[in-house]
């Protein structure tokens, strides 16, 4: 017999590991984890444990915690919504800015356009003031050269033809008028004839018969008192008479009534010696 072999071990025995799973369920608003283990024997000479098993017991997410997730939830979407609503405003804001940006824009293009347009209006107007003012001035130059022009004719004509420019001369400024005899207006032929009248002399009232009467003379011979037309002989459109100095005097038209011209302005066809 050993010497050891009535001493009693004092190793402790080993304690059977074991292995546990987890099963979880519900019941009763409860979580229940269900662990099962099986025990595993010290040495292979001991028997197989049986398995154990416990169950453990946990709460579920109770209302109130579901109700304050959903509120949470429900303010989060509305503080989205207030965001976005808030973007809306601020771009539709800076829309308005820019449109109201570009309408000024166009108001000052508009106003400056108006502003140009009245000043080129105004230098217009002025220019066109100024103008008349100048051919009024020639105007007024040219009478007085005429109504010289006049007086040296006379001083050269002598008895009817005298008389008969003296006529004309009174009669510059009067007015043209259509079928008018006088005494306060006339036409061409109109004042021909009245002038004639005055030493004597009966001329027809057209220009056409008045172009025909008396005796052919050249331009080139003409003296003071000879009657002028234009047109041709017997259709005659105008006439005047010649008052010496290269002059003659007419009624010309409605624009510039009896007035005095040299024949340059306007070159007779021919001519008739009448006194």
């Amino acid at each position: 017999m050993s010497p050891v072999a009535h001493i009693p071990s004092h190793r402790k025995p080993r304690r059977a590991a074991s292995t546990r799973a987890l099963r979880a369920g519900m019941t009763g608003g409860f979580l229940t984890l269900a662990v099962a283990g099986a025990a595993v024997p010290a040495s292979a000479t001991e028997s197989k444990a049986a398995p154990a098993e416990s169950t453990l017991e946990m709460p579920t997410v109770s209302a109130t915690l579901a109700s304050t997730a959903a509120q949470t939830a429900d303010a989060t979407q509305q503080a989205a919504s207030d965001y976005e609503l808030q973007a809306q405003q601020e771009q539709a804001e800076a829309h308005a800015k820019i449109a109201a940006k570009k309408a000024k824009a166009e108001a000052d293009r508009k106003a400056k356009e108006a502003r140009e347009a009245a000043r080129k209006a105004a230098a217009k107007r002025a220019a066109e003031a100024k103008s008349q003012a100048a051919k009024a001035s020639r105007s007024a130059e040219r009478t007085t050269l005429s109504t010289t022009s006049v007086s040296n004719a006379t001083s050269n004509a002598t008895g009817n033809a005298a008389t008969l420019i003296s006529f004309l001369k009174a009669q510059l400024g009067k007015a043209y008028v259509l079928g008018s005899s006088g005494p306060s207006s006339y036409d061409c032929s109109g004042l021909t004839q009245a002038a004639f009248k005055q030493v004597g002399v009966s001329l027809p009232r057209v220009s056409q018969d008045q172009s025909t009467t008396g005796t052919p003379v050249s331009l080139d011979s003409l003296q003071p008192g000879d009657l002028l037309y234009w047109g041709s002989a017997g259709s005659a459109y105008h006439v005047g008479v010649y008052v010496g100095g290269g002059n003659f005097i007419g009624a010309q038209n409605s624009s510039t009534g009896i007035v005095e011209r040299p024949l340059d302005y306007d070159m007779p066809t021919g001519a008739v010696r009448v006194l």
